[in-house]
């Protein structure tokens, strides 16, 4: 595909006269053509006044018809081809099977949301009849169901071009919610967006949607994030990223005049806890298993594992060796940007400089740029809580072990965690079964995802999936980006008390 460099709005192909963008190829390190420059004031406000426009239009469409509209972007994606797999190949030095499997669960889920909007139980509807002679009042007729709030501002992730960005999960949920999307492009794979920009607004053509119900911009730096979190056309935000560019966004939208929701997945280091059977019995297993897990994609997942709980019994110094030996035969790998490298770098590093944590291994390291060598450390339990480089988040192949004395030390620990994605459990047929429902309601405290006999890394995109958890895991612990019920952060109540029959929405007639 002969890309542009475009912004796209109100279906028009638009060239920026902002501050560029090139994307790097993190294999080589350089710059892909085109430039991509941010838009002007005047075409960022077109863009927020036609998603506006929209919202008035798109919110009453049928069911069926936004089904239909999500259908067809996955189809449009569909018909691009190799063009898209080729270029996120290039900006994101992900290998060609994960990107295609991207490809796939991005279609998935547009075709997921197409069939909630078929089976419409998303509207919540509900309806007390009237009860005229109640006494000593009388009950009105009541109706409720659940609308759209309006233009969703979208951030595209680093670590999913496909699947958590222009056409993903975010995107899909707020277009079947009745909310038009903008969505801000993530300026380490422009060139993707693009292509993903123009399969969506073929399918805005081809389903004849209003114009402004889709957006896609660039822009450099923070700029046109705080624009469109500050903007009173946008009414809700979906993010996944950092947590410092998360809170950025979380400040700007509640000091507005009118305060609106930011849904922003943020960070989690993902504990995982080795009870003793388990730990006794596939100690080698589990150590095999972890770093199979941590390494996986350079540990880019916000599910990845980053953190280890196991009391030291026998079996201990198996699960060690193990881990030692199986990390020690890994090859680093490419990150996404050579940002994230530096990121990864510098969290390890921090970590190397506690005096109380030992290095066991580390991966065998390469000469190319912006590799992720994995490492895994170990520390004794009396010391970790006090160490607060130990619970912050290293993006990549990264994982602490935690030595505990005691199962109650082990709860004291998990005490002392921030808000976590996910929680896993490793145990046998012979654990306790106390002990593990004792760990398990701690941990309902702490996660939003508790998994037993494996590991996060890898989220089935279902009815029932969390992706999402306590602060600062995400803003709104109440909510996931995953999953059906995805659509309830862009959904809002409203109750028709009496109203004539002949008015009503058709939905509740």
């Amino acid at each position: 595909m002969n890309l542009k460099g475009i912004n796209i709005i109100g279906g028009e192909f638009v060239i920026g006269t902002d501050g560029g963008i090139k994307a790097i190829n993190p294999n080589t390190n350089e710059e892909l053509l085109p430039e991509y420059k941010g838009i002007s004031d005047t075409d960022f406000d077109r863009a927020m006044n036609l998603a506006w426009a929209a919202f008035i239009e798109y919110r009453l469409v049928s069911n069926e018809k936004r089904a239909e509209f999500l259908e067809a972007i996955a189809e449009e994606i569909e018909k691009v081809g190799d063009d898209l797999v080729q270029r996120a190949m290039l900006e994101t030095g992900l290998p060609q099977a994960r990107l295609e499997g991207e490809k796939g669960r991005t279609c998935g889920q547009l075709r997921l949301f197409a069939k909630v909007l078929r089976d419409g139980k998303y509207q919540d509807i509900r309806h007390d009849v009237a009860l005229p002679d109640r006494m000593p009042l009388p009950r009105p007729e009541l109706y409720s169901r659940k609308i759209g709030l309006g233009p969703v501002a979208v951030f595209g992730a680093s670590n999913f071009p496909l699947a958590f960005s222009v056409a993903g999960g975010d995107t899909a949920s707020a277009l079947a919610a009745g909310c038009p999307v903008v969505v801000k492009a993530h300026q380490a794979h422009p060139g993707t967006s693009e292509i993903v920009g123009r399969a969506v607004v073929a399918a805005v053509e081809r389903c004849q949607m209003p114009k402004g119900v889709f957006a896609l911009l660039y822009g450099s730096g923070s700029k046109i994030g705080q624009k469109l979190a500050a903007h009173p056309v946008i009414k809700a935000i979906g993010f996944t990223g950092s947590r410092a560019g998360g809170t950025a966004l979380m400040n700007t939208a509640a000091a507005r005049a009118e305060p609106i929701p930011v849904y922003a997945e943020m960070s989690s280091i993902n504990p995982v806890y080795i009870m003793s059977e388990a730990l006794k019995n596939r100690g080698k297993e589990i150590g095999a298993a972890l770093i199979q897990s941590m390494m996986m994609g350079a540990g880019q997942f916000c599910t990845s594992p980053g953190l280890i709980f196991a009391v030291d019994n026998e079996g201990f110094d198996d699960f060690i060796t193990s881990a030692k030996q199986t990390l020690g035969k890994q090859t680093s790998q490419t990150m996404l940007t050579p940002g994230i490298a530096k990121a990864f770098n510098q969290g390890v590093d921090r970590i190397q400089q506690s005096q109380q944590v030992q290095l066991l291994a580390t991966a065998q390291g390469t000469d190319k740029p912006n590799q992720c060598v994995g490492k895994l450390f170990l520390v004794e339990g009396d010391q970790y809580i006090g160490d607060k480089a130990l619970h912050d988040e290293v993006f990549g192949s990264s994982a602490v072990v935690v030595r505990c004395k005691s199962f109650e030390q082990m709860q004291q620990l998990t005490e002392s965690l921030e808000g976590q994605l996910t929680a896993s459990v490793h145990c046998d047929d012979n654990d306790d079964v106390a002990v593990l429902q004792a760990l398990v309601q701690q941990l309902e405290r702490k996660v939003g995802r508790i998994l037993f006999n494996g590991f996060g890394t890898g989220v089935e995109v279902a009815d029932a999936m969390v992706h999402g958890g306590p602060y600062p895991s995400t803003s709104d612990g109440r909510s996931t980006s995953v999953g059906t019920a995805a659509i309830d952060r862009f959904l809002r109540a409203v109750c028709y008390q009496n109203v004539p029959k002949a008015v009503l929405p058709d939905v509740l007639k």
